[in-house]
């Protein structure tokens, strides 16, 4: 199990953290569509979909917190 980490950011910091998530998981799910497009790479489509289901995991975290 990963090590939990406790950080201090500010209002402004979670949503430069949220905003970069978010700008990230998209640049994922784009990738996952392109390897869809091709035919023979559903290594990298299940590669890049989990990458971003992981982000969107964390993004929802942080979104919690700029939403207090």
């Amino acid at each position: 199990m990963a090590a939990t980490v406790t950080l201090k950011l500010t209002q402004d910091e979670l949503e430069i953290l949220s905003d970069a998530l978010e700008a990230d998981m998209e640049g994922y799910l784009e990738a996952a569509k392109e390897a869809r497009g091709r035919n023979n790479a559903r290594e990298e489509v299940a590669t890049f979909t989990e990458a971003a289901e992981r982000i969107q995991g964390v993004l929802t975290k942080v979104q919690a917190l700029v939403e207090e």
